[in-house]
């Protein structure tokens, strides 16, 4: 990733969207400040600092809309709720709204109605979580979320590639993680809802 504060120059320049506060640290943005970029800007914010999101491929897309429709007919008059992105995750909120982390998983499920009360974010842990894997998200999605969404408490992860699934399941605080190789026809549980089979 390009220096954050190289990113938010060029961006400033450009669109006119950005401001860096010189007073703050390199690893100084919180939730307040991610508030005030609005809403056309499309980033991630972990430990403070800005993550810009890059555009999709058309076969991310087609992943995450055949998920979406699976998990939305089997929660079908359930209590959980499946939300596909953008929508932001406020993994560790503070009520000042100094919090450093805010990510936007692509597909992800909640059953807590109260983490979604504000209708603006999930304020807490999803209890599931898929990642579509780009060249671009690997390294990030593989090893920075995976230890984020293990901290907080997320219960099954998932990072979806072309050709393998690494599923994590947290036990006792710890994700064990299985790949699974994928083929057209794979089915795959998702352990966390019982009875829930996902395609591919």
């Amino acid at each position: 990733m390009a220096d954050a504060a190289e990113i938010y120059e060029d961006e400033e320049d450009r669109r006119g969207k950005f401001k860096l506060v010189a007073s703050l640290p390199w690893k100084g943005y919180t939730y307040k400040n991610y508030l005030s970029w609005g809403e056309d800007v499309r980033c991630e914010l972990i430990d403070g600092i800005p993550h810009m999101m890059a555009g999709v491929t058309l076969w991310h897309q087609e992943i995450v809309m055949s998920l979406v429709r699976q998990l939305s007919n089997f929660l079908d008059g359930k209590t959980c709720k499946v939300i596909v992105a953008p929508f932001d995750v406020r993994l560790f909120p503070e009520k000042d709204n100094m919090d450093k982390t805010v990510v936007m998983p692509d597909i992800m499920v909640v059953c807590d109605k109260k983490k979604l009360e504000d209708g603006k974010a999930c304020k807490g842990a999803p209890d599931f979580i898929a990642e579509i894997l780009s060249p671009s998200t690997k390294g990030k999605d593989l090893i920075d979320k995976k230890e984020l969404y293990e901290k907080a408490g997320v219960r099954e992860y998932w990072v979806v590639d072309k050709d393998k699934l690494y599923k994590n399941i947290l036990t006792d605080g710890i994700y064990i993680e299985k790949i699974i190789k994928l083929e057209s026809g794979t089915k795959i549980d998702v352990d966390i809802l019982d009875g829930c089979v996902l395609g591919f």
